[in-house]
């Protein structure tokens, strides 16, 4: 019998990891992640880099090469992630060429969708600067220069211009820190727009591609939080997550469909798969599979932490969920609205947040840079 994460493979929906480091790739555990796992895929940003940099010492022969050309911590760290993410994409290399048929479903786009992306985050600084995010995003295209790659941009206002940009200059891009209904319908629109702007422009949009990616149990955590201050309902606790989740993918199979989108499909053009990021649970209550169990469904992308992982591949339950009682989680949506929760601020709150937690992280990254600079140059001197 199928281990669960192959039976996830074979139901259509693509498995990620969201964790990255040079031990992973050199050691060869992503390899063996990919053989045992069916991981077809990896993500990573500021946080997950900075835990990776601190940790052992795999990264202080580059840091000591790069601190005799540059001083500026930023450039350091981009060197050092662009170093990593190019090694894993020559990895996952295969597994884009011979791209993948999404099974189980006869959706839209699905015989051109391919895995094998490993994507990097532009700097968080740089949410609420539509011009200086692309300026980012093309810098790291052209730096890592793979086909594999995919820079991923936050789901902010200011980001849907930059999104748009780099979709329409043939640059495939990973949507970050998605939240809302609304927003997302932003975000494919950016999408669309940017393919047709480079059709028109004579490009190929066949050689394009993007994910949509959705943080899911925050969700949960800052929903709950408010039921909790308001008292009662506790039978909506835990449910908002998913009933979003489902919501945004029976969205995504309407917004890909009719004559709008099969005039690019014709040009080869790939649907913009939704991908659901943040799926470890955080509320112990909650079943350590839940945002697994609950969002399988075809021509979906789940990118999972290593705990959540291995406790989906222990024991973890296939079946497509994310058709189920799509009904039901709009009605879900309308109860927390009576109960006095606002969904807008919720998911506005979250996006806030999820800027302000990569910031910090990429903050703590820098310093971490810079105290790593300061002895290798207070060793050089003490040589001299």
């Amino acid at each position: 019998m199928k281990k669960p994460l192959q039976q996830l493979a074979d139901a259509g929906q693509s498995v990620w990891i969201d964790y990255l480091s040079r031990d992973l790739v050199q050691s060869g555990e992503l390899a063996r992640l990919m053989h045992d796992d069916a991981i077809v895929g990896v993500t990573s940003n500021p946080t997950i880099f900075q835990e990776a940099m601190s940790a052992g010492n795999g990264y202080d022969d580059q840091l000591s090469e790069e601190v005799g050309e540059t001083d500026d911590p930023k450039e350091i760290f981009i060197r050092l992630a662009a170093r990593d993410v190019s090694d894993a994409c020559e990895l996952l290399r295969p597994v884009f060429d011979r791209g993948t048929v999404a099974r189980g479903t006869q959706a839209a786009g699905s015989a051109r969708q391919r895995d094998g992306f490993v994507s990097i985050e532009v700097d968080p600084t740089l949410a609420y600067d539509s011009a200086a995010t692309t300026a980012a995003a093309v810098r790291l295209h052209a730096l890592i220069d793979k086909p594999n790659l995919y820079v991923k941009i936050p789901a902010t206002k200011q980001g849907l211009p930059a999104i748009e940009e780099m979709i329409a200059n043939g640059k495939s891009i990973n949507v970050t820190l998605i939240f809302s209904l609304q927003r997302y319908g932003e975000v494919a629109e950016a999408y669309l727009r940017g393919l047709e702007r480079l059709v028109r422009a004579g490009g190929d949009p066949s050689q394009v591609f993007s994910v949509a990616s959705f943080f899911v149990s925050r969700v949960d955590t800052e929903a709950d939080r408010r039921l909790q201050q308001l008292g009662g309902c506790d039978d909506l606790k835990g449910t908002l997550a998913v009933a979003n989740a489902r919501l945004a993918y029976r969205r995504y199979r309407q917004i890909f469909a009719g004559e709008r989108w099969q005039a690019l499909e014709a040009k080869g053009a790939s649907t913009q798969r939704c991908l659901w990021a943040s799926t470890s649970t955080k509320n112990p209550a909650y079943s350590d599979v839940k945002y697994v169990e609950e969002l399988i469904g075809p021509d979906t992308v789940n990118t999972m932490p290593e705990k959540t992982l291995r406790a989906f591949q222990d024991h973890g339950r296939v079946r497509s969920t994310l058709e189920e009682s799509s009904d039901e989680a709009r009605r879900v949506l309308d109860r927390f609205e009576k109960a006095g929760v606002d969904y807008a601020d919720v998911t506005d709150t979250l996006e806030r947040e999820g800027v302000r937690a990569f910031e910090k992280s990429f903050a703590s990254l820098l310093d971490g840079i810079r105290a790593a600079t300061a002895e290798i140059l207070a060793k050089r001197r003490a040589v001299e």
